[in-house]
């Protein structure tokens, strides 16, 4: 699996200031995608024990995060990886919120109960869901690209057995 980003602070990939890492690798093929060199898997930098050591040292070293998102690329085509990733952050710092953020659907996602993706969606607080559409791209969606994408509260959404829209905390 390979890193093509990393942002110690960002407050554009989540509700509050979050580090933000990009994983390599997509085959949505979005038209109109902000970045297609993403879609090639081999882009960017390994994401060795090494890189991840120190993105979790960031995490767990700065008070004011929020939390992780993950973008890519789509880090649900190297899921099993991600979710190992995710494991060895949480168990080094404690629970983090994680966003994280894929050209698949919420229902596309759990109907693969049981698959890596789906335990991958477990681990995570919210997901902005589906591809990239150009003719709704919408600039003034909050944490988004286009009108068709949607913020999904994972754990309310899994026990509810429905997708439920994730809400803000503040008033926008």
């Amino acid at each position: 699996m390979n890193l093509c980003g990393y942002y110690p602070e960002s407050i554009n990939e989540g509700e509050g200031l979050r580090a933000a890492i990009f994983i390599s690798g997509c085959r949505h093929y979005c038209k109109g995608c902000f970045s297609p060199k993403t879609w090639n898997f081999d882009y960017g930098e390994p994401f060795t024990m090494g890189r991840e050591a120190e993105i979790i040292h960031d995490v767990k070293n700065n008070p004011l995060l929020s939390g992780l998102s993950i973008l890519g690329g789509d880090p649900f085509f190297s899921a099993a990886e991600v979710s190992g990733f995710i494991d060895r952050l949480v168990a080094e710092t404690g629970p983090v919120s994680i966003w994280i953020y894929s050209g698949y659907t919420y229902e596309e996602i759990i109907e693969r109960s049981g698959s890596p993706e789906y335990e991958l969606l477990r681990r995570c607080e919210v997901l902005v869901d589906g591809r990239f559409v150009e003719e709704l791209r919408d600039p003034s969606l909050l944490y988004r690209g286009s009108s068709n994408q949607r913020l999904i509260d994972i754990p309310q959404s899994l026990r509810q057995g429905q997708a439920v829209l994730w809400e803000s905390m503040f008033s926008f």
